[in-house]
């Protein structure tokens, strides 16, 4: 087997739980959090992060699914590093 075959196979495996990290971050928080850090609504990124996570567990990327893999990896790669960070922040209010 080849090593960027191999690569591709644990990036593929690992992603699904991180994909369902951020679903259920997503829905355990507040939904006046993600207007309050100019963001799309808490239903909205419940979706992204849904179909994100389908798509890393549905499609392969060794596949002729790999457009659709990258595609939700990178929303809840955004969800994980861009809106989680400002969400949290927020529900957490002023730090000293």
């Amino acid at each position: 087997m080849r090593l960027d075959i191999v690569i591709l196979n644990v990036i593929h495996w690992a992603a699904i739980p991180v994909g369902l990290f951020a679903l259920v971050h997503a829905l355990l928080q507040r939904a006046d959090a993600f207007p309050a850090v100019d963001k799309m609504t808490k239903v909205a990124w419940l979706g992204i992060t849904a179909a994100g996570t389908a798509a890393l567990a549905l499609f392969n990327p060794n596949g002729g699914g790999m457009m659709f893999w990258i595609a939700g990896l990178v929303a809840v790669l955004v969800y994980i590093v861009d809106v989680k960070p400002r969400v949290t922040d927020v529900q957490r209010g002023q730090r000293w």
